[in-house]
């Protein structure tokens, strides 16, 4: 049929219903895109309409009449912005060309738009006629130039205008940042899968970066080294190990290719694995069930046995615990005595490969098909017996890393698998009391004769607070109380189902009655412009008083701030609860973790042997990442890479080393497994601190401290690159507040901040730990550092010092004014009077030439910056100094069980008093550090962004005079509260955003 007819197809696209508003101002400007047999179509923009009306044709060639039945039309409908900005995605449609009606039998269908994933948002249908038209041969010069493919250029408009679309749609089509955000998969769970996706989706469901920005990666066109590429010659190697071409990997990153660098594993080393597929067997006899056997040398492994024959299991060998050049894989038959209840094992057959001639395989290739293989040595009575097996070399980039038996991670188990782990949503739940009405106390209360005290007490889950005692009085008239108290509580999706509010009588210790409030049907509310409803609830009793008066309520969900679950000065994530304030992320951050040296003991193995089963845990934002668990190695290579969005800079990224304690039990003593990880160590990156689109490979000291005192656990290697696109969205993120706006407009108060942070934490440890495997809560504690609050004299210490080490340039000032004063230097006390003479005679020029100095010296101290990431410091941390004493009460629980009750009690108050004392030390530091930091080069933009601004003040202030400034500066200061903002100021933004030495405490 093909060589005797030309058959077009023909998509009417007619018109749309209730599409989703995606400009943010409750509308969209929709067109359509049409993808048929790799040519494209596109329709006109609809602007600002939910219900566009098109009604055009669109004319695709079926180039192979026979093949359309197996052929996809693909429609996209996009929001067009038309700013210069990518387009958003509206929904999609895939039909079948089994569907296609013939010309003259078309039908108007209306079709439900199709989300990308779960996760997006899509509402509406779209009206489509699809047919197709058979017409006679065209001759060679209509062929050439009604085919799109052809040199020729299309004569038709419709032609043109797909190809000109078909250039332009990569650089237009992105989805919202939010969607793109929802719709990404761990980087954990499918490595291998992302990487070799990477490469080839040239669809515009993908989000694609626009070509003109190529010219941004600091790379030589012609191949020579930048400055970049100089300072990243280490990583040049790695690649090159990785069979990766850095240029072209580093040209990916900076261009938005994330997923490729993931699936590459470019910051990592290559480690090399024979991969065995046992498929299924094919013997004569089916009687028996069967299992297949893996021979390696010493190494040994058997399939499940199974009656079907068919295994579907693949095995995955270490290549350096290899010591045998030959793999043999061999089939045996189980078969069952029933008179002596007995089973016997046959062989059926084996098959050997030479490990020097099994072929590589490295993705994006194509996975290696199994085959059939005779097995040889088979009894006579059984000939004929075969097995499908696919043998290959490959690296933990395989796509069957993942599903398959590890021989260096202790097999199929569970608890030694590499996972990824998502924090659950917090939201704040606040709760308002105003007031009750037609209270009933009681049958035995009289409240017209006595006094009564009330106070509301609210319960969500195992968090439980109470009001303030509200008294009633009929001598003084007042009947219905009233509190106006808020209760914030922290909520979880899915969250609980349902709110507690009672009512308590002080006085007879009798509950009064209660009410229950749906919590999923709470509203919501991002800002504080919009005023939750009040509600009136029934309060009730026990059986004999369903009606015992009525509590009147506010309550809502607060999505404009942050639920903080980490200790404040080491948070890594500062986004709001609610997604309509979600900002896009300004960049991303990769880690590598490549591997561990000279890790300790950490338990016996056969009661004799020490030995160490390690794992990593980094933890960013809401996405924790577990690598797998190396069995028995003190220098495990784990070589697993991993990625995050990164929404602000001056962020915190947490990497620990643990012990697996919960994958297998004492099989010697034949106790079951510890309950408990043991920690190793801790390594802390600011990720201000970094340098974008830079690569930092460095092995960092591991010290843990133990009621013995301080102990070097080993060291773990690292790479950490932090790539940011746009410089412009990096300052701009700088001059933002670090918290969303209802932090400042309606602020928690630190005490309340302090409890909300303990319960989001309980929370976030009490939902991994019932994740599949668990993530142990003894991991989570210590990731989330949720004993900060608890007081250490060793801790105090260290911040005191801190204090000091702040105020030491104070010191040092008076000593030189000493020094000046007593002319131990002649020549400086001689220059300090001509300087004091130009302030006294030139007031002016105080500030420019201060700012002009401090430029200088910021310039000279720049090739003095700290060119590694800054890590925990032992010896800033203070636990080389501390006593026994001072480790046994850091140790010891909360409350004391050291001494007689009395001295209990009043040492836990004490603790708690210094507690407090420790945390405003440690807040009086971090102000003078953030000022030490500014002018250390730290934060390289932060302090860029001031010797910028030095620079332009001192040329301002040598221009502008200085009454004029200090009377404007006045005048600003006492400015009217009308002109005021809420919001802190730029350089308030900027200062708080400087790093402190608070997460490098130990």
């Amino acid at each position: 049929m093909a060589e005797n007819c030309c058959r077009k197809l023909f998509v009417e696209v007619c018109n749309a219903k209730n599409l989703m508003p995606k400009d943010g101002q409750g509308t969209a400007s929709a067109y359509v895109l049409v993808d048929f047999d790799g040519q494209r179509r596109r329709t006109k923009t609809k602007f600002r309409d939910l219900n566009p009306q098109w009604d055009e044709k669109l004319e695709f060639l079926v180039h192979d009449p026979d093949t359309m039945a197996s052929e996809t039309l693909e429609l996209n409908v996009y929001n067009d912005k038309k700013t210069g900005k990518r387009s958003t995605f509206l929904g999609k449609v895939k039909l079948s060309g089994s569907s296609f009606s013939q010309a003259g039998s078309e039908t108007l269908i209306y079709y439900p738009l199709d989300k990308r994933s779960v996760f997006s948002q899509i509402k509406g249908e779209i009206g489509l006629k699809v047919y197709f038209v058979n017409e006679n041969p065209p001759t060679s010069e209509s062929a050439a130039a009604a085919d799109p493919k052809s040199e020729a250029p299309a004569s038709d408009d419709a032609g043109a205008a797909g190809k000109e679309e078909e250039k332009k749609a990569p650089e237009n089509i992105e989805e919202k940042p939010e969607e793109k955000k929802e719709e990404e998969k761990p980087a954990a769970e499918t490595p291998a899968k992302e990487g070799k996706k990477a490469p080839e989706d040239p669809k515009p469901d993908a989000a694609v970066t626009p070509a003109k920005e190529v010219e941004k990666p600091p790379i030589a066109a012609d191949g020579g080294e930048s400055k970049d590429q100089k300072r990243n010659l280490e990583l040049a190697k790695v690649q090159s190990d990785c069979g990766v071409n850095p240029v072209d990997i580093r040209s990916q990153r900076l261009l938005g290719g994330g997923d490729l660098a993931v699936g590459a594993y470019d910051l990592v080393e290559r480690m090399l694995y024979l991969y065995v597929r046992v498929v299924k067997s094919k013997p004569t006899d089916t009687s028996s069930p069967v299992y297949a056997k893996l021979v390696i040398g010493t190494n040994s492994i058997r399939t499940r046995t199974v009656q079907n024959t068919e295994w579907d299991q693949v095995f995955a060998f270490h290549k350096e615990d290899l010591n045998s050049a030959s793999l043999e894989v061999s089939v045996w038959a189980e078969k069952k005595d029933t008179d002596t209840d007995t089973t016997t094992e046959s062989s059926i057959g084996a098959v050997s490969f030479d490990l020097q001639e099994v072929p590589k395989r490295v993705p994006p290739d194509s996975p290696l098909a199994p085959q059939w293989y005779t097995l040889e040595g088979a009894p006579e009575s059984s000939p004929g017996n075969d097995v499908m097996l696919a043998v290959w070399i490959g690296t933990q980039a395989d796509e069957a890393f993942q599903e398959a038996w590890q021989s260096d991670s202790g097999g199929l188990i569970a608890e030694t698998r590499a996972k990824a782990y998502l924090s659950p949503k917090l939201w704040y739940l606040r709760l308002t009391v105003i007031q009750t009405q037609d209270l009933q106390l009681g049958s035995g209360a009289e409240p017209k004769a006595r006094t009564t005290e009330l106070y509301v007490r609210a319960q969500l889950g195992p968090q439980v607070f109470k009001t303030s005692k509200s008294t009633i009085s009929s001598l003084t008239g007042t009947t219905n109380p009233t509190w106006n108290e808020d209760l914030v509580f922290v909520a979880a999706e899915p969250f609980e189902p349902f709110l507690v509010i009672g009512v308590e009588d002080v006085t007879s210790g009798q509950s009064v009655g209660q009410a229950k409030v749906h919590v999923p049907s709470v509203d919501r509310r991002s800002d504080d412009r919009t005023e939750p409803r009040s509600r009136w609830f029934n309060l009730v009793g026990d059986e004999s008083r369903p009606y015992t008066g009525r509590i009147h309520l506010r309550i809502c969900l607060e999505g404009g701030y942050h639920v903080l679950d980490e200790a404040a000065h080491m948070t890594s994530d500062v986004r709001a609860a609610s997604k309509h304030l979600a900002k896009p992320p300004i960049g991303s951050l990769e880690i590598g973790i490549r591997g561990a040296s000279n890790l300790l003991p950490m338990k016996t193995k056969d009661g004799t042997r020490g030995t160490t089963d390690a794992y990593v845990v980094a933890k960013y934002g809401p996405k924790w990442f577990r690598t797998r668990t190396l069995i028995d190695r003190f220098n495990p290579r784990w070589n697993e890479q991993y990625a995050w969005d990164v929404y602000d800079p001056c962020t915190v990224l947490t990497v620990g080393v643990f012990d697996n304690g919960r994958y297998k039990g004492d099989e010697s003593a034949g106790k079951p497994g510890k309950d408990r990880d043991v920690r190793i160590g801790k390594v802390r990156i600011r990720l201000s601190t970094l340098d974008t689109n830079h690569v930092y490979m460095n092995s960092y000291s591991l010290t843990l401290l133990h009621p013995s005192g301080a102990k070097k656990m080993g060291e773990i290697e690292l790479a950490v690159r932090f790539t940011c696109p746009s410089w412009i969205s990096l300052i701009q993120a700088y001059a933002s507040p670090m918290l969303p706006r209802m932090h400042y407009v309606k602020p928690l108060g630190p005490a309340q901040q302090d409890v909300l942070r303990q319960t989001a934490m309980r929370i976030v440890t009490g939902r991994l730990g019932r994740s599949e495997p668990p993530l142990g809560q003894e991991v989570v504690q210590y990731m989330l550092d949720s004993d900060t609050h608890v007081w250490s004299m060793r801790r105090s210490r260290a911040n005191w010092f801190r204090v000091v080490g702040c105020l030491s340039w104070a010191v040092a000032l008076a000593r030189w004014l000493d020094g000046v004063c007593s002319w131990v230097h002649p020549s400086t006390t001689i220059l300090v009077h001509l300087l004091l003479a130009a302030v006294v005679l030139c007031p002016h020029l105080i500030l420019p030439t201060a700012f002009m100095y401090l430029f200088f010296i910021l310039v000279w101290r720049y090739r003095y910056r700290h060119m590694a990431p800054t890590n925990i410091d032992p010896r800033l941390s203070y636990v080389d100094v501390v006593g026994p004493d001072e480790i046994d009460e850091e140790f010891d629980g909360f409350p004391s069980s050291r001494g007689p009750d009395q001295i209990r009690i009043r040492y836990d108050r004490l603790r708690a008093l210094a507690g407090r004392a420790q945390t405003l030390l440690g807040d009086m530091a971090a102000q003078g550090e953030r000022v030490e930091a500014l002018l250390n080069w730290r934060d390289p933009r932060a302090t860029g962004i001031f010797v910028v601004f030095c620079l332009f003040a001192s040329l301002v202030l040598y221009a502008v005079p200085f009454k004029a400034i200090v009377l404007f500066l006045g005048f600003y200061y006492l400015r009217h509260p009308r002109f005021r903002d809420d919001m802190p100021t730029v350089p308030i933004n900027i200062f708080l955003r400087l790093p402190s030495h608070a997460d490098r405490i130990l």
